[in-house]
């Protein structure tokens, strides 16, 4: 089988990559020009330059492809041209899966999110039925991967693209190069940098269960079906607590109200503005922060035979990565 691996340089994307090559698979790899490769480094695959606004790119890079992971996605929680990441998310997406039928791609695994489904109050596990509707999504990265999926099954309805839908959680573990915003909580509270935490939670689980997930659906998944990636529901005093215990650390104790980081985060976004950097909090993720975002994965383990790991290996084994590679002060 010769699979393309879209976003392969990525988090994500080189786990599903690492995967393939274990089981055997002829793999290439669908990075921007501008992608950092050092995920992919002496791996035996071919590397293909592309992108998600250029359909020609696609179509070369599918030829004589068997199956697609469509794993890339512009992932920030802030942007200044939310146009551009619409662009990729949902355009993009579009024009893969066309480029793939063309192609004759007998199986797709496409990566959604669990930010396109809904929520339940008080902490009660969501799953892959749980009704969500537009309104439901906050800032542009949760608006355009709900249309993005949208279009996958739209097209599985009546085109019979072949395609599952994976939605991971929260990975977190090795080679999150960024690192991804959980991955940026683990290098601060790591480092002691954070001092405080506002009351919310993740469904949290390790990169390569993840990836060992969309293989499964892959070989198991029933066409149209949607599978939730996920493992254990932590808040975010008890993900901290894990990262204190591991790096031999106090964990922080100081219980921050929404309400006080609301107006910082908008201050942070006027000055990310000015500055061109990333702002350290913004508004979308104090509103995402207010509803704890806690998942089952039972249809996963049921049909798929899916098994992660509990949430503290992952943490574990990012809290070791990060700290080999050097972000830990």
């Amino acid at each position: 089988m010769t699979a393309l691996v879209t976003g392969a340089a990525g988090f994500v994307g080189s786990a599903v990559v690492r995967q393939l090559l274990e089981r055997g698979e002829s793999v290439r790899a669908f990075v921007r020009s501008s992608s950092d490769l050092r995920n992919l480094t002496d791996l035996n695959i071919e590397i293909l330059r592309g992108d998600l606004t250029d359909r020609r790119s696609m179509d070369a890079a599918l030829k004589g492809c068997d199956s697609l992971f469509h794993v890339a996605a512009d992932y920030r929680l802030w942007v200044p041209n939310p146009a551009a990441m619409f662009a990729a998310n949902v355009e993009g997406t579009r024009q893969m899966m066309l480029a793939a039928g063309e192609a004759g791609v007998k199986r797709i695994v496409y990566t959604s999110s669990v930010a396109t489904l809904g929520l339940l109050p008080d902490g009660a596990l969501a799953d892959e039925d749980t009704l969500a509707t537009p309104a439901d999504m906050i800032g542009p990265y949760k608006q355009s991967k709900f249309e993005a999926e949208k279009v996958v099954r739209q097209m599985i309805a009546a085109a019979g693209l072949p395609a599952v839908i994976v939605h991971p959680s929260t990975p977190i573990g090795p080679r999150d190069l960024k690192p991804t915003p959980t991955g940026k909580i683990v290098v601060d509270a790591a480092s002691g940098r954070m001092p405080g935490f506002v009351d919310t939670g993740l469904n949290v689980v390790h990169v390569d269960d993840v990836a060992i997930g969309h293989l499964q659906a892959f070989e198991h998944g029933k066409i149209g079906e949607r599978f939730i990636l996920g493992s254990e529901n932590l808040t975010l005093a008890e993900i901290l607590g894990i990262v204190a215990r591991l790096c031999n650390r106090r964990p922080p104790s100081l219980r921050i109200p929404h309400g006080v980081v609301m107006p910082i985060a908008g201050f942070a976004e006027i000055w990310a503005r000015v500055s061109g950097k990333e702002p350290f909090a913004t508004r979308d993720g104090v509103r995402l922060a207010r509803k704890k975002m806690f998942f089952t994965c039972e249809r996963a383990v049921r049909q798929l035979g899916y098994q992660p790991r509990p949430a503290e290996a992952a943490i574990a084994d990012a809290v070791q990565w990060f700290t080999a590679n050097g972000y830990l002060r």
